[in-house]
Order: structure tokens, then sequence, then C-alpha cells
């Protein structure tokens, strides 16, 4: 249950009240005290739609860049600084090559067999 609070409170509450926070500070400091700015956004809710007409289509865009483009690269550099993937590519490797001894094969295995059982909630 922490961790789906956790989940639930990083991921969807505290974006919508971080992104609330934002528009209300962005409209109190750039609109509010502005004569010119005022005369267009008379009101918070045409701020608010005229904002969110822009803002969301910007963010798909920026986040379909990231995920085409950044999460392989972070992917990549995660597992080249994974000890368990870089044992298990060195094993496989190594009885490929025939140079794992068989302690090493029953050592590997032992290795999977205790990822296979591990429970998503241990996680």
């Amino acid at each position: 249950m922490w961790l789906d609070c956790r989940t639930g409170n990083s991921t969807y509450l505290m974006f919508f009240l971080v992104f609330l926070n934002f528009i209300l500070i962005s409209y109190t400091y750039l609109i509010e005290g502005s004569q010119i700015f005022e005369k267009i956004f008379s009101d918070l809710w045409i701020f608010i739609i005229i904002f969110l007409v822009f803002y969301f289509p910007i963010a798909v865009i920026i986040g379909r860049w990231h995920v085409t483009t950044q999460i392989g690269v972070e992917q990549d550099i995660l597992r080249s600084e994974e000890p368990i993937f870089a044992k298990m590519v060195r094993t496989i490797l190594d009885v490929q090559t025939g140079k794992a001894s068989e302690e090493e094969i029953k050592e590997f295995r032992k290795l999977l067999n205790e990822i296979e059982k591990k429970d998503i909630k241990d996680i």
C-alpha cells in the first residue's frame, strides 16, 4: 500500500498540484498587473484554456521525442552499469566458448532461478 500511495502521489496528484500551481503563479505574475495581457486574458479560465491548448501538444511532442530518442540511450547506459546483466552475458559467452566451469554454470543457473522466483510484490 505504501508503494501504491507513493506512486499515486508522485505520478498523479503532485503532477496535478504542481501544474495548477504553475498556472496560478504564471497568471498572477504575467497577466495581473499587465494592462496589455489583462485585456486579452480578462479571466483566469480564459488563460487556463489558452494555456492548455498550447501546453498539451507541446508536451506530447517533447514526450514523443524523449521516448523515441532518449529512452533507448538511458536503457543502454543502465544495462552497461548493471552487474547482474554483465555477469549473465559473460557467463553466456563463457558457456558458448567453452571457458565456463560447471560451478559457474550452476551458480548462473541458481541466480536465474532466484530472479525468476521473485514476486512483483517483493520489488
